[in-house]
């Protein structure tokens, strides 16, 4: 499948597109891992995503620790032979929303967005948390961008549509203009219904398949297939 021409904005997703959690996972960094088993807790980890997604509207980093930290002693709560102590916990939570280098900028990815940025408007659209804007500041990545969506600023995830009208407001393209770069295909079709043009990104292990939209296995494929 190809993208059809005019392309005048491109929106990117960061986690398992631009970035990627070093431990596998973004709620369990390697530091976490020392405490809690990377398998198990499927209750208590349904339970900590369920408090996570109601509270998801938020301004600050100190919101984002208080909300992981609650996350985190319920984790500890389902674990009590571990006797993970309140310290240890504040000491998870730290490093969760503090630590930049929990996750990892692709190695393709700064020198695709130096070959788009000036050709093209570029902005984020991201499920993410509060923390990610100095993350990005550190990972050189901020820059590049013309505009931002958050989830955390509406309260709601992809593909809930206020995350692409919020979107396409900010870039001011009108939508069919535009592209959406994910490696969840639920999130790029809701991207379609939206009118954006959907690109399956497949660098997670495991990743969606579909025949639906165009795929790129990493992103810098995206300047093979641009129009």
């Amino acid at each position: 499948m190809k993208l059809q021409a005019p392309i005048k904005g491109i929106f990117f997703d960061l986690g398992w597109t631009l970035i990627a959690p070093r431990s596998g996972n973004w709620m369990l960094s390697n530091f976490a891992a020392r405490y809690f088993p990377r398998e198990g807790l499927e209750e208590a980890r349904k339970a900590g995503m369920d408090y996570l997604d109601t509270h998801h509207l938020l301004s600050t980093m100190e919101e984002e620790h208080a909300l992981f930290q609650e996350y985190y002693t319920m984790l500890a709560k389902a674990l009590p032979e571990r006797e993970i102590r309140d310290a240890d916990i504040k000491a998870i939570t730290d490093d969760h929303v503090y630590n930049a280098d929990n996750s990892y900028v692709f190695e393709d990815a700064i020198s695709t967005l130096e070959a788009l940025k000036g050709k093209y408007k570029l902005g984020v659209l991201s499920d993410t948390w509060p923390s990610i804007v100095p993350k990005l500041k550190a990972y050189g990545l901020y820059d590049y961008f013309d505009c931002f969506t958050f989830s955390y600023e509406l309260g709601v995830y992809k593909p809930n549509p206020q995350m692409y009208e919020d979107a396409l407001s900010k870039m001011g393209l009108p939508p069919e203009q535009t592209i959406f770069i994910d490696d969840f295909t639920g999130n790029l079709e809701g991207a379609q219904a939206a009118g954006i043009q959907p690109v399956l990104i497949q660098a997670k292990p495991d990743a969606d398949d579909t025949d639906k939209m165009p795929k790129i296995k990493k992103v810098s494929e995206l300047l093979e297939i641009l129009p």
